[in-house]
């Protein structure tokens, strides 16, 4: 099935818990067992919608909808779904089936989920047919650009070829566009703007980036809005978000914050976004401080105890294990 694109639009993301229990079942989709409806022996998700409940789609839906937080991009995936599913079926009643492009913007700070997602919408058009191979190539200005004239236009090519049946993710795609008229960035993007053009369906660009940054690189290129019909916003994570992801990071390594080492971290976190608002990491951000937690709590055991600790105690995080300098 060929590439297909939704009407452009403005995507903001809303990033919370989802309800503990609300374990979503998901339908067979483009691609499922032969001669079964793909709507067939589906359980209905909670808002109503439908997704698959087998294979590598439904394996997507289940890490989507595990992710915390992201509800319109969860949405936005399901919109895809479904006019890919019903894209099909049009076919096979005879009805047109118009061909669609999918190069999407991610706009947002980093450690807000930009990478994730993207990763994810790769293994989701796989599976369903728009892309042939559903890899995942993640660049930055570096990589695109070269040294003298000509050799940016022949890396970029590269990248876009190696990308070919997947998806090429550029992170601080702005920085493209710089260095001004007489920078290489500019090479870079013409190359971007004519492989888009002549390998429309064969795969998908997404361009990420701080929201402010973003704004000012699609207006340096007139032609570039129009070629992105999917553009989102991921919004930064609050303070009560960035404690949920923490604990969830934890709970996965088998570790445990106590009560008073969360009130610390919250502490922390208010003083820090309200100090740093800009340059914020979010769930980044957390992760590092977590890592760096551990190593704090493994010094203190080791030095607490002769023996083996015992087990609440290897997985206990307490507030002297977390500092922050």
């Amino acid at each position: 099935m060929s590439g297909r694109s939704l009407p452009s639009r403005q995507i903001n993301i809303v990033l919370r818990q989802p309800e503990p229990g609300s374990q979503r079942r998901t339908v067979e989709g483009a691609g499922g067992q032969s001669g079964a409806s793909p709507l067939a022996d589906a359980e209905p998700m909670i808002s109503g919608k439908r997704t698959p409940m087998e294979g590598p789609l439904s394996d997507v839906f289940k890490e989507l909808n595990g992710l915390i937080g992201l509800e319109n991009v969860k949405e936005l995936v399901h919109e895809i779904y479904a006019l890919l599913q019903i894209s099909q079926f049009r076919v096979e009643a005879g009805l047109m089936s118009n061909a669609h492009v999918y190069h999407m913007i991610f706009k947002g700070s980093p450690g807000t989920g930009k990478t994730t997602v993207a990763r994810l919408l790769g293994r989701m058009f796989h599976a369903m047919g728009v892309l042939s191979k559903g890899h995942f190539i993640e660049v930055e200005r570096a990589d695109l650009v070269g040294e003298y004239i000509g050799h940016t236009a022949l890396k970029t090519r590269e990248l876009m070829k190696k990308a070919m049946g997947g998806v090429l993710f550029i992170d601080e795609a702005y920085s493209l566009a710089r260095g001004g008229e007489k920078d290489f960035g500019k090479e870079s993007i013409d190359a971007l703007v004519k492989g888009m053009e002549d390998k429309k369906n064969d795969f998908i660009l997404i361009l990420a980036g701080y929201s402010e940054e973003m704004e000012q690189f699609l207006a340096t290129n007139p032609g570039l809005p129009s070629r992105f019909p999917i553009q989102i916003d991921f919004e930064d994570y609050a303070i009560d978000q960035l404690i949920q992801i923490t604990e969830l990071m934890a709970k996965e390594r088998e570790y445990v914050l106590l009560p008073q080492t969360l009130a610390k971290l919250k502490q922390h976190l208010a003083e820090e976004k309200a100090m740093t608002w800009r340059s914020f990491s979010n769930a980044r951000y957390v992760r590092n401080i977590l890592e760096k937690a551990m190593r704090h709590q493994a010094v203190r055991l080791l030095s607490q105890y002769v023996n083996a600790p015992s087990k609440l105690e290897l997985m206990s995080i307490r507030p002297e294990d977390v500092k922050f300098k």
